[in-house]
């Protein structure tokens, strides 16, 4: 059995991740605020796995065993807090949009002592005060994609996480895993609180994240991902996010 890194305090510091690198499982008695400045983050837990395209943030509830995976180059900026403060009321894993001043107040955060401006303690006291206000009004993004817990969902979600791409339906994949399209269906929601398209969808737009991180175009995306058409992928994608994969790029 692997042995699970503990570190009491979460830390508040900046790493730059490569393509495809990550952090292995660890925990923190302490949240963590976990800023993609640019590239996209995944945070894996047992639960699933959240996914924070560029100027997004996953909320990291203390304690949870987490760990990161870089998508393009990655900015990490990491900021603890003490779990007696949790201004989101979260307790578990949230992606969060991250607004202009919210991003600067992680990045003050986030410097070093010998490149801050400032390191009078009142100050940066009154900084975090901002910072949580900011924090308790970001909204919420649903870029999680759940874990199955059952056998048979697991086996099945495997063969479409090995190849999104994948387009049998519920039922042909149920004679794979031996299930009929009623009973998977069942599981689905009872599992995972959402239907097998939902669940698709969502490992799919996850998937091109990732691909987008690594500046993949768009077209390419859409092929690598499953999805008909370079249009069929954009309509998807806007409704989710708000705006085309087109303006969605690493900053």
């Amino acid at each position: 059995m692997m042995e699970i890194r503990h570190t009491p305090v979460a830390p508040t510091s900046t790493r730059w991740l490569a393509p495809g690198t990550g952090i292995d499982d660890h925990r923190h008695d302490d949240h963590q605020i976990a800023y993609a400045g640019r590239g996209a983050l995944a945070v894996t837990t047992h639960a699933g796995t959240w996914v924070a395209p560029a100027n997004s943030a996953v909320w990291v509830p203390a304690g949870t065993v987490h760990a990161h995976q870089a998508h393009g180059a990655l900015e990490l900026h990491l900021v603890g807090l003490p779990a007696d403060t949790n201004p989101l009321g979260l307790d578990e894993p949230t992606v969060l949009t991250v607004n202009s001043l919210l991003r600067e107040l992680i990045l003050a955060h986030t410097r070093s002592p010998e490149d801050a401006e400032d390191t009078d303690s009142a100050r940066r006291a009154r900084l975090r005060a901002v910072l949580l206000d900011e924090l308790s009004v970001s909204p919420q993004q649903p870029l999680h994609l759940p874990a199955p817990t059952t056998p048979t969902l697991k086996a099945l979600c495997a063969i479409l996480q090995a190849d999104p791409t994948d387009n049998r339906t519920l039922a042909a994949l149920g004679r794979e895993v031996g299930a009929s399209d009623r009973t998977l269906s069942r599981l689905f929601r009872a599992d995972l609180g959402m239907t097998f398209p939902q669940w698709r969808t969502h490992l799919r737009l996850c998937h091109a994240l990732a691909l987008l991180a690594d500046h993949t175009p768009v077209t390419t995306v859409a092929h690598l991902c499953g999805w008909s058409s370079a249009s069929a992928f954009i309509d998807t994608f806007r409704r989710a996010f708000g705006h085309t994969p087109g303006t969605h790029r690493p900053s």
